[in-house]
């Protein structure tokens, strides 16, 4: 396996699987979703604290999945977030799931940050920009 950016673990439970007891393809967003958030919190950044604070929040751009092996209940899922590109109103991620040495799904994530109130974009918060740089 590859060195891993920035890994968050977590375990497939009955929830995420579909009727053929693999996890649903939709799923894998909400596993990168949980990744992303933990990242920022590992750096500091508590999310709902931010949009309090600054009245930013983050909102998905872009998404885009390569589904290449199926999870099952009860493994071990390591979600990846590696930021490619960064600009002073949205982010670029590469976004990987394994299970073990099996590259489950990987993505490109455009993460836009924008004001809360108006959902119009807006500059990242400097102490956001401070963790990222």
């Amino acid at each position: 396996m590859p060195a891993l950016h920035n890994p968050f673990t977590l375990r497939v439970y009955w929830e995420d699987t579909d009727a053929g007891g693999v996890v649903f393809y939709a799923n894998y967003l909400k596993f990168f979703e949980r990744a992303r958030t933990e990242w920022l919190r590992s750096r500091g950044v508590e999310q709902a604290a931010l949009q309090a604070q600054t009245g930013a929040i983050f909102v998905v751009a872009d998404v885009q999945v390569r589904y290449r092996a199926s999870a099952r209940l009860d493994d071990l899922v390591v979600v990846t977030v590696k930021v490619l590109e960064q600009g002073q109103a949205s982010l670029l991620l590469e976004q990987q799931a394994w299970r073990g040495d099996t590259l489950l799904a990987e993505g490109r994530v455009r993460v836009g940050c924008v004001d809360a109130a108006s959902l119009r974009p807006r500059r990242m918060p400097q102490q956001v920009l401070d963790v990222l740089g």
